[in-house]
Formats: C-alpha cells, structure tokens, sequence
C-alpha cells in the first residue's frame, strides 16, 4: 500500500481528486501530515468519515516508530528504523542519530541503507548497497523519533550517499521547506556528500540548504586511495563547479575533514588546502578518525591509520583560520554506541 508521507501538495490534491474528494482535501492532507503530523486517519476530523474510510483504504500514513534505540553516556541517542527500500524488495535497516546540545537539536538522518561509495575510512561502507530509502522513509525519521519535537537542525548525513538518491532525498528536503509543508527555513538543514559533481549541481541550483563537502584529503591521488569517487569526479572538478555560485548568502559551503596522524595533518597538506579553496567563501570542519572497534578484513574499511592527536588538530585549525578560512573541530558524540561520523552499522539489529 502507498503512503501519504512524502507526497508534495500537487500529489495529495491528485489523490483527493482520484477518490472523488475535493481538491482542497489535498491542503487538509498537507497539514494534517507535515504541521499537526498524525500518525493516523481518525485524526484528520476536518475530513468526513467517508473521505477517510476511502483514504484508509487505498493509502497508509508512511508512519512507524523506531524498532530499537540506544543512549550514549554523552546523551546522543541512536534509532534503529526497519525500512522497505524503493530498489529492494527485501525490508531492511536504516540508523539515526539525535544528537542533543545546549542550543540546539540536531538529527542526522540516513538516505540509503548500506553505502556504496566505498570510502575505505566508513564503517558503513562495509555493509555494501541495500537501497534507496523512499521519500516517506526519510521522513520518518525526522517524524517518529521521540525527541521529535525538540529539532532544532537536520544533517543528511547518515548511511549512504544523498546525491546517489537524488530524487527522493530532494522530495524530503521540499517537504521540509516549503510552506504547504514543514515550513523549516533551508539554513536548518545541511546535505552531506562525496562530491557527485553532476548532481551536487543540480542540487545547488534547485535547492537554498547548506551544503557539506567530504573532502579529507586536498591532493587528489591521495584522495583517490580512500575514496574511490575521485576517480569519476576529481578534486579540481568538483571545487571548480563549486567556484561557480555566491557561497556568501543564504546557504553555507562546508568541507568535512578527518585527521589522520602524519597522513593528511601536515603542513604540506594545510597549504594545499589553502591554494585548492582559495576564493571560495566556505569552512572546513576537522573530524577526528573513529576506527572500528571490531577487525575486519573488508577492504572497503582497510584504514589502519591513527587519528590525529589533540595538538596536532588545533595546530591545524589554528594555521588554516590564520590564513583566512574559518576551521573547527567537530565534537566527537556517540561513539560509545558506534553512533559517531562513520560509524553507523545497524549495529542495533543485533
């Protein structure tokens, strides 16, 4: 059975109008959906009971609650959602993760179950390819968590790579933003990719979010060893694409970069950096390593490098900020649960 969760206001008037109901019930859907987000049809008591018998009948919410979850002693909670991919016919499982601060909530959301980039530093990389998540299943992630109400921030950041599930992922970010939906202003949501230059344009032209960048290493046959997408879409291709918009207003440009002791921490590497952005407006967001905590012979997750040490990190961030491009350090949260950057494995599931 189809779900509602997910449909655009055109595609709810549609399916109002299919059933013999009246156009406007399709703006009734959209709220009851995105603003008031019931979980049921006898909710919905501005629409007649025969309109919802018929609704109840041919569609489903799309919504369902966590199947497992885990609590971090640092108070980041990770979901475990079963989900039925678009390109799979066999159900799967998909993580999320709430991480809680001061001033803000913020839920990274997974796009994909499994991840077929292959970076050789992400555990999630180990569990291969398993499907698209459908629009209503990213949804419901934002939706369905307990915590739900207190979001402040969204990050596709979770399993799998959201540019290879453009569709649906742009679906879900329209539902977010737009005014018949979640009415969320785009400077709350960051996209996370690899660098699939084609559709990362696309995406920048089509859509006001920010944008994050996972780069990790600025010289590109060093980068080419972990991650086998710049063998498709280069280095100096992707910066030059992203050199081509006004990173100045409304949205942000992000570049994610693990440290690794004595690999990509050195000065020749902050100076390349430095040569590779010059002239675009972005910040660069240094990430400590989280290594897996079991062995595995997987050559997708073959990384055997240290992370770089506290000293060496701030030296980093130091002389990159010095020179003009605004860089942190990412609080590492989670990781006592493998809910941490790269971390994700469905590892509830067991």
């Amino acid at each position: 059975m189809d779900t509602l969760l997910g449909k655009n206001l055109e595609e709810l008037q549609q399916i109002s109008l299919a059933l013999g109901l009246p156009k406007f019930t399709g703006k009734q859907l959209a709220e009851w959906l995105y603003v008031r987000r019931v979980t049921s049809f006898d909710e919905m008591t501005n629409i007649s009971q025969k309109g919802r018998d018929l609704l109840g009948a041919h569609y489903s919410i799309g919504r369902h609650k966590p199947a497992a979850e885990a609590i971090s002693k640092d108070g980041t909670k990770k979901y475990l959602f079963s989900i039925h991919p678009v390109s799979s016919s066999t159900p799967q499982y998909i993580e999320s993760v709430f991480i809680p601060e001061e001033d803000r909530a913020t839920l990274c959301v997974s796009t994909q179950a499994g991840c077929k980039m292959g970076c050789k530093f992400c555990m999630t990389g180990t569990l291969g390819f398993h499907g698209h998540l459908s629009t209503s299943d990213i949804l419901n992630q934002i939706f369905s968590i307990p915590d739900a109400h207190k979001l402040t921030n969204i990050v596709y950041m979770g399993e799998g790579e959201p540019m290879d599930n453009y569709e649906h992922v742009m679906k879900s970010l329209r539902v977010m933003t737009s005014t018949w939906g979640c009415g969320w202003s785009p400077k709350r949501i960051t996209v996370s990719s690899v660098g699939i230059t084609p559709k990362l344009k696309y995406y920048i032209e089509e859509c006001e979010c920010h944008l994050a960048i996972s780069l990790h290493n600025p010289f590109s046959i060093e980068r080419k060893e972990i991650m086998p997408i710049e063998k498709m879409y280069n280095l100096p291709q992707l910066i030059s694409m992203l050199k081509q918009y006004d990173w100045q207003h409304q949205r942000r440009l992000t570049f994610e970069y693990i440290c690794w002791e004595g690999v990509n921490d050195t000065p020749k590497h902050a100076n390349e950096l430095l040569r590779l952005l010059k002239g675009l407006e972005c910040r660069i967001n240094l990430i400590r390593f989280h290594a897996s905590p079991t062995p595995t012979t997987n050559e997708q997750n073959s990384i055997t490098h240290y992370s770089s040490n506290e000293q060496q990190m701030e030296w980093f961030r130091d002389y990159l900020s010095s020179k003009g491009i605004s860089t942190t350090i990412r609080k590492s949260r989670g990781e006592d649960i493998l809910a941490a950057c790269g971390m994700l494995v469905n590892s509830l599931r067991e």
